[in-house]
């Protein structure tokens, strides 16, 4: 199984808008015209958060469709920080979104929601923890993906930092004790990252956007392009991945710029 991982769209409500000078639907169309030239064929993908710059009905409408333009693959999503969580659940059904649980084959996608309503960093509630331990409990069979939008581990920029989720040991004592999960994936920090911790693969992905450049105290733009994951899923467990970015595009982006 082929699985594609985009984040981090900021979509505004209108096809016009821009973040830090870049218009956000333009390099979401480029990375989906990159993901159609590389990839031969895949089984489904995933968007993990920042769908949207403000959480407006619109912009939900206008990712599915332009999504859809492209693929007929499944597609899934989850909220993070700039979203809204409830209007997202609200439109999901109708725009042919797909639900909290992806089945893979031999492989398992749970999706959780790490985002506080008016709040940057993450949280995973009681809920959330509890869905996965009975998804885990009753999925035994299947290799499993965690996937969330805001980092569960430092990635090494102080500024960003301060967002992580807040309660991740929470989260890692739990994935910790079943084997069956392979890896924790995430969106929100706008730059590639890969780790490991004890049984875990951990990986980050970049933005179909602007990027952050990695290690930094401050707020800092990247000049990396924008790009996608991918994760090619095999029936005994194994698997690979990597980050493919646009590379026959030029965009105008504020790079001396100290937030948005």
């Amino acid at each position: 199984m082929r699985l594609i991982q985009i984040t981090d769209c900021h979509l505004g409500s209108q096809h016009s808008e821009t973040l830090l000078g870049l218009n956000t639907d333009q390099s979401l169309e480029d990375v989906l015209q990159l993901i159609q030239k590389v990839e031969s064929g895949f089984d489904h993908l995933v968007c993990t958060g920042d769908v949207a710059s403000e959480g407006h009905v619109d912009c939900y409408r206008r990712f599915a469709h332009t999504i859809r333009r492209f693929f007929p693959q499944p597609l899934s999503w989850l909220a993070g920080n700039h979203d809204s969580a409830d209007i997202m659940s609200s439109n999901q059904d109708t725009l042919g979104i797909q639900g909290r649980l992806v089945d893979l084959g031999n492989w398992l996608l749970v999706l959780l929601d790490s985002s506080v309503p008016g709040q940057v960093y993450g949280q995973l509630g009681a809920s959330e923890l509890d869905f996965l331990e009975h998804v885990l409990q009753n999925q035994s069979d299947k290799h499993v993906i965690v996937a969330l939008h805001h980092q569960p581990v430092p990635v090494g920029s102080v500024w960003i930092d301060q967002y992580v989720v807040r309660n991740a040991d929470a989260l890692f004592n739990l994935v910790e004790t079943y084997p069956q999960v392979k890896m924790v994936i995430w969106g929100h920090v706008h730059q590639e990252f890969s780790a490991r911790r004890n049984h875990l693969a951990l990986y980050a992905t970049p933005s179909t956007c602007v990027q952050f450049k990695p290690l930094c105290d401050d707020f800092t733009v990247d000049t990396q392009m924008p790009g996608y994951r991918w994760f090619e899923l095999n029936d005994d467990g194994t698997y690979a991945t990597g980050v493919v970015r646009v590379t026959d595009k030029q965009y105008v982006i504020d790079y001396k710029s100290a937030g948005y």
